[in-house]
C-alpha cells in the first residue's frame, strides 16, 4: 500500500482508505448500502489492515451513529493500528441543536462520537457540510478548543464550495486556527467538478482530497450498460436520488472505454475507474467501500499497477465535459489558457463534448 501526506500535513494515510458506510445499516438510504454487524466488520477491518489500509470513514450522520458504534466495536484493541476519520453538522434529529457547527454542536457530536467510537481521540474530524447560521470564527475557534485538549488531531472539510474553504483558511490564518488539511469531496470518472475550482485551491492551500463515491455512486461497477435495465441487485433503485446526478450517455462513454482497457489490462471496470483516480493531482487517500469480503477484495486490486499515459489520456477524453462558467474560457482560449496552464498533473483541460 502506498502512502501519502494528508494535504500539507505531517499525517501520513493510505492511498486507499475504507468507508464505514455499511456499518450499522439503518434507514432508507444506510440500510440500502448495507447492514454489517460488528463481527463482519471485524473481519473487514482485518483484510483492511493486512493489505495496509489504516484510515477508516465514518460519520455521525451514517445509521444515526450505528456506523461509528460498529466501527469501534471493530477497532477495539487495535486503536493504535489505526486513522480514524469522522463527521459531522448534517442534521442527526429534528431539534435546533441537531445539525450544523455551533459551537455547542461541535462540542456535543464529538463528545457523541468519541463515546460511540471507544476511543479518547479522532485523527480526523470534519465538518459534513458548510453552516451558513454560524459564524466562522465560532467554528474554528471550536475546532481550535478540541485540537488543544488532544480530543481531535487533524481537522478538515467536506462539500465545502472553494470561496467557504478559501473564506475559512483566511480566518484561521488571521486568528491562528487548525487550517483544514483535507476535503471530503465527490470525484469519480463520471464527476469530474471538482478538477476546475477545489483542484487547484487544494493544490494552492495544500489541502488533500479524500474521495468518496470514487464509483459514481455505484455506476462504475460494470453491471449498468446501455441498453440494458438496472441490474436487480443494483442499489440505485432505491439511493439514486440520494446521489450525484449523472447523464446516461456519459456514463456509457466511459464504461465502453472502460471495457477496452479492462481487455487490455485484465483488470476489472471497478479497480480501473478507482487507479485512474489515485494519478489524480491533490488525491490524498481513495475512500471504498464494501458490503463483503469479495467487494472489498476487488477493490483493493486497484493498487499496485498504474495505467499507461494513452489509457489515461482515453479516459480523460471519454469523461471530459465542457467547464462551468468562469472556466470554459481557459478551456477554449488560447489567450485564457496562456495565462493559467493546466494543472500540473493533468493531460489536459477535460475536451468539451
Amino acid at each position: 500500500m502506498e502512502y501519502r501526506r494528508l494535504g500539507s500535513s505531517g499525517l501520513k494515510v493510505p492511498a486507499l482508505s475504507f468507508g464505514a458506510g455499511t456499518f450499522g445499516g439503518q434507514g432508507p438510504l444506510f440500510g440500502a448500502w448495507g447492514s454489517t454487524d460488528a463481527r463482519e466488520a471485524r473481519r473487514l477491518v482485518d483484510i483492511c489492515l493486512d493489505a495496509g489500509i489504516t484510515m477508516f470513514d465514518t460519520a455521525d450522520v451514517y445509521s444515526g451513529g450505528a456506523s461509528e458504534e460498529v466501527l469501534g466495536e471493530a477497532i477495539k484493541g487495535r486503536r493504535d493500528q489505526v486513522i480514524v476519520s469522522t463527521k459531522t453538522s448534517l442534521p442527526t434529529g429534528d431539534g435546533p441543536g441537531d445539525a450544523g457547527s455551533s459551537r455547542s454542536r461541535l462540542l456535543a457530536a464529538c463528545e457523541a462520537a468519541l463515546r460511540r467510537l471507544g476511543t479518547d481521540h479522532i485523527d480526523l474530524f470534519q465538518l459534513h457540510a458548510y453552516d451558513a447560521g454560524t459564524p466562522i470564527e465560532e467554528v474554528l475557534a471550536t475546532l481550535d478548543d478540541l485540537v488543544r485538549a488532544g480530543k481531535v488531531r487533524y481537522v478538515g472539510v467536506s462539500n465545502f464550495s472553494g470561496w467557504q474553504v478559501m473564506k475559512s483558511l483566511a480566518v484561521a490564518e488571521k486568528y491562528g486556527r487548525p487550517r483544514y488539511v483535507a476535503h471530503q469531496v465527490y470525484y469519480s470518472l463520471v464527476g469530474r467538478d471538482y478538477e476546475w475550482e477545489l483542484m487547484p485551491l487544494g493544490l494552492d492551500q495544500g489541502i488533500g482530497a479524500v474521495v468518496w463515491s470514487p464509483l459514481g455512486w455505484g455506476r462504475l461497477t460494470g453491471k449498468i450498460r446501455r441498453g440494458r435495465p438496472l441490474p436487480a441487485g443494483s442499489r440505485l433503485h432505491q439511493t439514486a436520488d440520494f446521489g450525484p446526478p449523472v447523464e446516461d450517455e456519459l456514463l456509457y462513454r466511459v464504461v465502453d472505454v472502460l471495457d477496452e482497457i479492462a481487455e487490455e489490462t485484465g483488470k476489472a471496470i471497478p479497480q480501473i475507474a478507482l487507479n485512474w483516480l489515485l494519478r489524480r493531482p491533490t488525491v490524498s487517500s481513495v475512500i471504498i467501500g464494501a458490503r463483503n469480503e469479495e467487494q472489498l477484495r476487488q477493490n483493493l486490486g486497484a493498487v499496485g499497477w498504474a495505467l499507461t499515459p494513452e489509457q489515461t489520456a482515453r479516459l480523460d477524453a471519454a469523461s471530459g465535459r465542457t467547464a462551468p462558467y468562469p472556466y470554459f474560457p481557459y478551456q477554449r482560449q488560447e489567450g485564457f489558457t496562456r495565462l493559467n496552464p493546466p494543472v500540473a498533473g493533468l493531460a489536459a483541460a477535460p475536451p468539451a463534448v
